[in-house]
Order: C-alpha cells, then structure tokens, then sequence
C-alpha cells in the first residue's frame, strides 16, 4: 500500500485493532463490491471512499477546528473522483456527439456530473446505506442528504481509479453512471424550472417571478417547506420539498405546466 494510505490507515486504527476494523466494515465492503461490480484488490480503498468525515471526527474524538488527515483524505479522494469523472465523461460525449458544438456538450456534461444526477445515481445504488458516519449524522438524515451521496459517490471513483487504474474506473463510470444519460437528464429533478420561467418572464414583464414561504414545517433536521411563486401579484405555482430551493423549484415546475411552457 502507499505509504501514505497506510499513515491514514495507522491514525484510522488508532484506537482499533486493524482487525476489528475490517471485520466491522467487511459485510459493506462485500455487499458494494458486488453492487458496483468491481472486486478491490485492496479493499482499504473502499473503506477509504466510504468513511465520511463525521465519522472519523467522531470516532478520534478530535478537539481542534484543524482538520485530521482522515478528514483530509476524504475530501481529496472527493476531488480527485471529481477529475476522474470529468475527464471520462467529457471523452464519451466528445465521442458520441461528434457533431454538437462546445456549448452543447459543456451542458450535457454538467448534468451528467452535477450533485442531483450523481446522488440520483447513487441512490439507485443504495450507497447511503453503506456510508460511514457518525451517528450524529446519521440521525440528521446524512444518509439521504444528496450532498454526502454524491461525494462519496466522487470518493468511491476515486477509490477505483486508484486500485485499478483508469480503465477500471471507466468501465464503473460508463456502466453506472453514464448509461441511459439521455433518459435521465430529462427527469424533473435535472431541470433548472425556475430558470425557463425567469427567461418567459423577463422579456414580457421586464421582472422576475416572485417566490413567497407559505409554510415551514417539521424539525431542523427534517422540515418541509410550502412555497408559492407570483407573477405580476398572480398566483401561478405551488410546490413542496424538503428544502426551501426544492420547493420553489416544484412550484416553478407547476407554473410552467399552467403557463405550457414545457
């Protein structure tokens, strides 16, 4: 292993046998290897790509604001997962849509490595329920939160590209991420709605749609929010979510709908 994995394995094992480590992830490693379809030829990687961060704070009950250098290195496998999945995805578009312009793929390429398709993606996978946190996050719904579903997503690309090589990480990138791009892209939760009645309104009021919160409801780690959206005083959306931007963007969609303009 390099050596620098292995440093971060040592702090890691700190207060466990690294056989009591295995043992307590060995069934998630197992169960993911066999859902990605790849078998790691050192399975610390993927130990690795899973532990978030929250964990690791926890678990070495750390005191200081600094980071350790777990939290470190799951942040940087997060980038680097990030620039593996880029650079695959950009090729696959620049090969099969030979004939689109820069701004056409550029487009479809932030889609496809945007935080909502990879935590779409993700969750097909089921990888929440093989996260590594804190039971602190845990019970803040970390495991739905698709900003931790999506890093760990990059972590876990990143885990590959590293074990395996480039071609490995292809191969998981083309099968489980890329595939059926086309379909995907076109689900609600991919279209920016707010945006196509911004531009409709623009030019016609010379103003924006005006978004009011009717209601919030729920606990701080699991509220639902009821927002409306206005044009000119008039009500032409309402819509729901778990975040205030969702709930505009629900309420952008059914004004679209009203208005048919998609």
């Amino acid at each position: 292993m390099n050596l620098f994995f292995q440093n971060i394995l040592n702090v890691i094992t700190k207060k466990h046998s690294t056989q009591i480590l295995k043992s307590e992830f060995a069934d998630k490693v197992a169960k993911l290897q066999s859902i990605i379809g790849y078998k790691f030829n050192n399975p610390d990687f993927l130990v690795f790509s899973l532990t978030h961060d929250s964990y690791t704070y926890d678990t070495l009950h750390q005191k200081s604001d600094s980071k350790s250098e777990t939290n470190l290195l799951y942040e940087r496998l997060e980038f680097l997962g990030d620039a593996v999945l880029g650079i695959i995805v950009a090729e696959y578009l620049f090969q099969k849509h030979k004939k689109e312009d820069e701004g056409f793929l550029s487009k479809l390429k932030s889609n496809i490595v945007s935080e909502k398709y990879l935590a779409m993606k993700g969750n097909y996978m089921q990888i929440g329920s093989f996260i590594i946190m804190s039971e602190k996050e845990e019970r803040n719904g970390g495991r739905e939160r698709k900003s931790i579903i999506a890093d760990t997503m990059e972590a876990v690309i990143a885990a590959i590209y590293l074990d395996g090589g480039l071609e490995k990480a292809r191969e998981f990138i083309t099968t489980y991420i890329i595939n059926d791009y086309e379909n995907q892209i076109q689900l609600n939760e991919l279209i920016n709605y707010k945006s196509i009645l911004q531009e409709y309104c623009q030019p016609l009021y010379q103003n924006t749609p005006e978004y009011k919160l009717i209601t919030e409801k729920g606990p701080d780690h699991s509220k639902t929010f009821e927002m409306e959206v206005y044009i000119n005083d008039t009500l032409c959306g309402l819509g729901v979510g778990t975040t205030k931007k969702e709930a505009q963007q629900q309420a952008a969609h059914n004004a679209c709908i009203k208005l048919k303009l998609i």
